[in-house]
């Protein structure tokens, strides 16, 4: 059985992480049923030069760079929407989506906006961006303002991929406030929801700012603290009988330390849920030969457990990595209005 086949049959929803036109197509060869996107990724493939056309014919409607730059994002998560839609019929609506994240300009560190007008901001957006389509999720970052548009939202229909989760205080807050706002809901025949939580960044922020971790902790943060999750997750939502899942994504699972095998995280979380992987990590994880098994629900040693509950500040990890975090998004959508802006400046 091909690895990524085999990663499917024990399990988990394979997802990949961009909504590049060529990528979808060859990872749902591989059984991806669906796919994120986020800033960086819609301002790469624009870099590429393969949408000018595109580009060209939203310049000629005379509108500014802001504009263009959603207009894309539009239609390029739109064109993977078609390419998933099978998937979310066949399934009546628990797979096959494509996440849209709504401006991350809202949490840069310049705007000036008072926290009840990000909230406003994150519940019109999301309604706006949603509105028409069967399998778009909306991606809403767990800060403050973010979590607190989360209640709304749900109740106003809008599926929902709550991102940028780095502790279960963050997974908390999220799954409360969108289940109160699902019980808003007149039904919930169609309530989805996901929580995506990024492990690479966390180990690598375990090896910057705890170089004392043991060889066998070192490494394992993100992998438990994401387990702890999924768990939570699953023991919340049994007892809801719903007819959708509600699920963990299992996100930033590209390996960012050299000496890590690039199948580590995909190996560590198999079994259940979805994970969403780079691109490259799916061909990585294609040429391993590997049959995945199910581990999602295996931890380490009671004493690495141990280790780093002693050792870890679940508050300061989450800080430090949101403040990060929301930066990442910022920057490369700055840059992508900058750069459709000297395209206009220039015609």
């Amino acid at each position: 059985m091909h690895p990524l086949r085999s990663l499917v049959a024990c399990g988990t929803k394979l997802w990949l992480d961009s909504i590049d036109p060529d990528l979808v197509k060859e990872n749902l060869e591989w059984g991806a049923t669906g796919a994120t996107s986020n800033p960086i990724i819609v301002a790469d493939l624009i870099k590429t030069g393969r949408f000018q056309a595109e580009i060209d014919r939203l310049l000629v409607q005379g509108l500014d760079a802001t504009s263009i730059a959603w207009q894309i994002t539009d239609r390029l998560v739109r064109a993977a929407q078609d390419q998933f839609l099978p998937v979310w019929e066949r399934t009546a609506g628990n797979d096959g989506y494509v996440s849209f994240e709504v401006d991350p300009l809202l949490e840069d560190a310049a705007n000036t906006l008072s926290h009840a007008e990000r909230v406003a901001r994150y519940i019109g957006l999301g309604t706006q961006w949603a509105a028409g389509h069967r399998n778009r999720m909306i991606k809403v970052p767990a800060t403050p303002a973010g979590l607190d548009a989360l209640a709304p939202l749900v109740a106003a229909g809008v599926t929902l991929n709550v991102t940028l989760i780095f502790s279960m205080d963050q997974y908390f807050q999220a799954r409360d406030n969108i289940w109160r706002g699902a019980q808003a809901r007149k039904s919930l025949t169609s309530f989805k929801s996901v929580y995506s939580i990024f492990v690479s960044r966390v180990d690598l922020y375990t090896e910057k700012h705890l170089p004392q971790l043991s060889s066998s902790a070192q490494g394992q943060v993100g992998i438990v603290n994401a387990k702890r999750i999924w768990r939570a997750n699953q023991e919340f939502w049994s007892t809801k009988q719903l007819p959708l899942q509600q699920e963990i994504i299992f996100a930033s699972t590209g390996t960012k330390r050299p000496e890590d095998p690039p199948t580590k995280y995909v190996q560590a979380f198999a079994g259940s849920d979805i994970q969403t992987n780079p691109p490259s990590t799916n061909v990585a994880a294609s040429q391993s030969g590997i049959t995945f098994q199910r581990q999602v629900d295996q931890l380490p040693a009671p004493e690495v457990l141990a280790e780093i509950d002693a050792k870890v500040d679940m508050q300061r990890m989450e800080q430090t990595l949101m403040e990060e975090g929301l930066k990442k998004f910022a920057d490369p959508q700055k840059a992508l209005i900058q750069l459709l802006a000297d395209q206009i400046a220039r015609r």
